[in-house]
């Protein structure tokens, strides 16, 4: 009994930890489960929540996010605005461009007998390819032979080529030439090559404006760029029915030019020349509206093509050396500082009458020479020439009468008048880099009497020659000086301006009584003295001579270099006057130069064209019908006593201070 009840109970004992090991099984299976579908529970309303959060409160942030990213922002093909002169020819417009690529590897072409339609293909060699392409495309043959030969295909041969160079190219008739036209790839390109270069200015490789209106107009020839919002599709196709009609739409305005290209072109002939003719380093002609400021021509020489201003400068800089290379881009009769010497002596003279220390009828007595303090001014002859009134002492360019004439002004209200006028200060013309005149300081030329000196017969002091002109215009146009300029404005095709006349209010500095003597007495420098040379038969015309000596630092060049210049003013007897400049810098010749053999030729020539373009009448019509070309006379050299019939013909050079 015992033993059977000892087995009993083990059995159940064995059962009872049975039955303890499925409890704790069952209650880890509830509780896996419980915690499973806890988390699947907490994640389901974590994703609700989630999708409450994106549809509800963020729906509308990404709606506007995945439009975002179906949209796409393009902008409009917008070339830079045509420039046009006074009479609608265009001078610079914008055109698409092209570039090339080559595949050596594919170089072929089709060899056809005379008179047959097949041909047989052969191979073109990359060498005999460089040799045909490098001409068009404005590259050396070496170099492309090398490229052509490291790789068989996708060379660069050239980017921004015109449509003339890719016609040139497909003529060619070669196959593995790769023409591509850039659809939003616009070159610059000047039609008139370098007749308006000192004007125009030109734009870089990256079509950033560099000199001329290109840059100082920029606001205007840039047309706005509007962005368009077009709509893609998954592919990133844009949607053609999403593009608006007006998308290649741009405005009909051009930037129209106050000057001529007829005048433009006859004034650079005429000093091309002039300056052949005396091996001259340089020179300028300027001719501008008395009335308006417009200026009808500005030409410099030696000057460049904007369509190849690199290679132009290139070229240049083998005659003139590096350093000096760069001077071919720069538009020196606006940026470059020169004394303008006995062109200077009217305007002293207009601010001797205002001031009231002359009259017309004042005389002086020239004597040849002056010492004021330590210094001797003397007449470029040394010879004295008598008793001169004001207009004489124009005839003859006297420094000792313009000295004597302007010590009756004492020196502070001389120097007053300097800075009334603008000495020292820009024209404010519409062309960059104009150079702001100099002039001493007003303790400097009070305190020594040779300053104020200097000054009256045009040295001592420097501008620009386009501020010379300004100042002679006032003298023109009844005692005004007006802002030279060369835009006209922003103009539709109908004629109808768009942009606003930003230009200031001519400023009265001489009355009109003053600047018309003085405008007398520059005609009798024509008729009886210096200027001879720029008379035009039937005409009325004023002038002045120029010939000053080239300054530099601490006083003037010795070599005999100098800048000989003319000013002259047509018609005197006009409602409407131009003023014509010339200036011709460093001639060299067997005879003398001088204002009056140099440039007044020059500005005859372009008063001759101005006469015929403008049709400007005579004031003696029977003149012009016997008009003579023979100017001997004006060549001899007479130094005998002066009358006011009979006047020296020869220049009368503008003279330095001696110690």
């Amino acid at each position: 009994m015992s033993n059977i009840h000892r087995k009993k109970s083990v059995q159940i004992g064995g059962n009872r930890h049975k039955s303890t090991r499925l409890t704790v099984k069952v209650n880890r299976t509830i509780a896996r489960t419980i915690a499973v579908w806890s988390t699947w529970g907490l994640a389901t309303l974590m994703l609700l929540a989630r999708l409450v959060w994106l549809q509800i409160i963020e729906a509308p942030k990404l709606q506007e996010k995945a439009k975002e990213q179906q949209r796409v922002t393009m902008r409009s093909v917008v070339p830079r605005r045509t420039i046009v002169d006074r009479s609608n020819d265009r001078v610079a417009i914008d055109r698409l461009s092209y570039t090339v690529f080559a595949h050596p590897e594919k170089f072929t072409e089709v060899v056809r007998k005379k008179g047959s339609k097949t041909g047989l293909v052969v191979a073109v060699t990359p060498a005999d390819m460089a040799q045909r392409l490098a001409p068009i495309v404005g590259r050396t043959v070496q170099d492309l032979t090398t490229k052509f030969q490291q790789r068989k295909t996708g060379v660069f041969v050239g980017s921004g080529l015109r449509e003339d160079t890719r016609n040139r190219i497909r003529a060619l008739k070669v196959e593995g030439v790769e023409i591509v036209q850039g659809e939003l790839d616009y070159t610059r390109f000047y039609p008139q090559d370098d007749m308006l270069a000192e004007v125009l200015g030109y734009l870089d490789w990256q079509r950033q404006p560099q000199a001329g209106v290109e840059y100082s107009q920029t606001t205007l020839l840039e047309r706005k760029v509007v962005p368009y919002n077009l709509t893609k599709t998954a592919r990133g196709e844009i949607l053609p029915d999403r593009v608006t009609l007006d998308f290649l739409h741009t405005d009909d305005l051009q930037l129209r030019l106050s000057i001529d290209l007829r005048l433009q072109r006859a004034a650079r002939t005429a000093l091309k020349q002039k300056m052949k003719e005396w091996n001259a380093l340089r020179g300028t002609v300027i001719v501008m509206d008395a009335d308006t400021g417009a200026l009808r021509s500005l030409v410099v020489e030696p000057t460049y093509n904007p369509n190849q201003y690199g290679k132009d400068v290139q070229n240049y800089s083998k005659i003139v050396g590096e350093k000096r290379a760069a001077t071919l881009l720069r538009n020196w009769a606006v940026s470059d500082l020169y004394e303008p010497g006995s062109t200077f002596k009217p305007i002293a003279v207009a601010i001797a009458l205002e001031n009231g220390v002359i009259e017309p009828k004042s005389t002086f007595i020239d004597d040849g020479s002056i010492t004021v303090g330590t210094d001797t001014i003397r007449n470029s002859d040394k010879k004295g020439n008598g008793k001169l009134d004001i207009a004489q002492i124009l005839q003859h360019s006297s420094n000792v009468g313009m000295v004597k004439m302007m010590q009756r002004l004492k020196p502070d209200v001389y120097y007053n008048w300097l800075q009334r006028i603008g000495l020292g200060q820009k024209s404010g013309i519409d062309l960059p880099l104009e150079e702001r005149g100099e002039i001493r300081s007003r303790r400097e030329f009070v305190a020594s009497p040779i300053y104020p000196a200097n000054t009256a017969f045009g040295q001592g002091f420097s501008l620009t020659p386009i501020q010379l002109v300004t100042l002679i215009g006032s003298l023109a146009n009844g005692g005004k000086l007006v802002t030279p300029h060369v835009v006209e404005g922003l103009y539709d095709s109908a004629g109808v301006r768009k942009d606003k006349n930003t230009l200031p209010e001519p400023t009265q500095i001489f009355s009109s009584h003053n600047a018309r003597s003085v405008l007398a007495m520059m005609e009798t420098v024509v008729t009886h003295g210096s200027g001879a040379r720029a008379e035009i038969p039937g005409y009325r015309i004023a002038g002045k001579t120029g010939t000053s000596q080239k300054a530099m630092l601490g006083g003037y060049k010795q070599d005999g270099k100098k800048i000989t210049s003319f000013v002259g003013i047509l018609p005197v007897d006009g409602q409407h006057r131009y003023v014509v400049f010339a200036a011709v810098d460093e001639p060299k010749g067997k005879e003398k130069a001088f204002g009056s053999n140099v440039a007044a030729p020059i500005v005859k020539s372009v008063m001759d064209s101005l006469i015929s373009l403008d049709g400007i009448p005579p004031s003696d019509p029977s003149a012009v019908k016997n008009k003579k070309t023979d100017k001997t006379e004006i060549d001899k050299d007479k130094t005998e006593t002066i009358k006011p019939d009979k006047i020296n013909k020869i220049e009368l050079d503008d003279a330095k201070a001696e110690p």
